[in-house]
């Protein structure tokens, strides 16, 4: 297998997981997202922290004289602009509904309260939120929970690059090596999700050294690896359905694989997964993982309001989980659609205004040229140490 310039098929996957999150979170009455499968893939933000640990690997990694502080301003705006925008996003919808509460038309909680308490704001806003058991982890826009974990796991990460290639590679292996100790043997000294993060992004380095010292060297056929590829699919199918000791840190490891295995782009699978739909949510995944619950929370209390004013089912309780109900199987079913195709779209809009702006600004800010998007297209194919899918989860 030949080494690829741009890895495509895991920028897919990064999409494809971002998308089944939405799914997660979304809760509507007697539709397919209720089926196990969608019940049960919170495993999957494994896979989102090994595959960045094997992308910044590819992008950094391997640079002789990284320069920290450019890293660290290409990292702040990557991340940021759109994890402030969401967070302000959640503070100014719940103003209104603090105006709304006070004149008397309570919707579903007391607002600025629990997940939305005043004091978690500071935590959200240096994204310390999911590193303590002082901070609410899942507060205000909740998925910036993996952004928290790996916005300061790249600053070490970065540190680390300052070492010879040797020993930063040593340091990846270990820090690894050891978390994942740490997690069998439960004696874990930090929060359960740093934990996780640590473990699986630099096992995603280590990933990436080995698809370095391989990549020449394979002799699989293509037949071969399309077999690899489905069972490697099977495999993480079967690692969502059940539950078993260790069920986390095992899926890791097999995410290693994949990640290892999808990187030579080989088989039949992987041609399926660079197709249009599957480039664009790879493109759009880190905008679909921030906004989508903004899009659902909006949602949900356009329900509670039409359930208020007509005094039908619209927003009920089920199992202490607030649920969406248009009234019919179909209904609902169609409406999980409308809801992903907006995913999208905001998604879309949330890419191009803000996510990007912020790219471009933070290469101005470390002096690198900014192409415009036709140049980009050109000089992508031509480009072999410039990485492409150097997006975040």
């Amino acid at each position: 297998m030949k080494p690829v310039r741009r890895f495509t098929t895991l920028d897919s996957f990064r999409g494809i997981c971002a998308l089944l999150v939405v799914f997660y979170h979304l809760h509507v009455v007697d539709t397919f997202i209720q089926m196990r499968f969608f019940r049960q893939d919170e495993v999957l933000l494994n896979f989102f922290f090994v595959l960045s640990g094997f992308v910044l690997a590819h992008t950094y990694g391997m640079k002789p004289n990284l320069s920290f502080k450019s890293f660290v301003i290409s990292r702040v705006f990557r991340l940021y602009p759109l994890h402030l925008f969401m967070l302000a996003f959640f503070i100014l919808f719940e103003a209104a509904r603090w105006i709304v509460y006070k004149n008397g038309f309570p919707l579903n909680n007391v607002p600025f309260t629990g997940t939305f308490a005043p004091d978690e704001i500071l935590p959200n806003l240096f994204l310390v939120q999911a590193w303590t058991t002082l901070t609410d982890t899942m507060s205000f826009n909740y998925p910036s929970w993996t952004i928290s974990i790996e916005f300061y796991i790249y600053m070490l990460f970065g540190a680390l690059c300052m070492l010879s290639m040797r020993n930063r590679y040593l340091a990846f292996a270990a820090i690894s090596a050891v978390t994942f100790w740490l997690i069998f043997s439960q004696h874990e000294p930090l929060v359960e999700r740093a934990m996780l993060g640590l473990s699986c992004f630099f096992a995603g380095n280590v990933t990436y050294l080995v698809y370095l010292l391989i990549r020449d060297r394979s002799p699989l056929t293509p037949w071969l690896v399309t077999v690899l590829e489905a069972s490697m699919m099977y495999a993480t199918y079967w690692i969502v359905m059940n539950d078993f000791d260790y069920r986390s840190p095992i899926g890791s490891l097999a995410f290693c694989v994949l990640v290892l295995l999808f990187a030579f782009e080989g088989g039949q699978v992987s041609a399926f997964l660079k197709t249009g739909v599957f480039v664009l949510l790879g493109k759009l995944s880190y905008s679909i993982y921030m906004t989508h619950a903004a899009l659902l929370f909006a949602l949900s209390t356009v329900f509670i309001v039409a359930q208020k004013v007509t005094g039908l089912g619209l927003a009920p309780m089920i199992a202490g989980q607030r649920f969406m109900d248009t009234g019919s199987m179909l209904g609902n079913n169609v409406f999980v659609v409308v809801v992903t195709v907006l995913s999208v779209v905001v998604a879309a809009f949330a890419h191009k205004y803000i996510e990007m702006k912020g790219y471009e600004l933070g290469k101005r800010f470390t002096g690198r040229p900014v192409k415009d998007e036709a140049l980009a297209k050109r000089t992508e194919s031509a480009s072999a140490r410039e990485p492409q899918i150097d997006r975040v989860a």
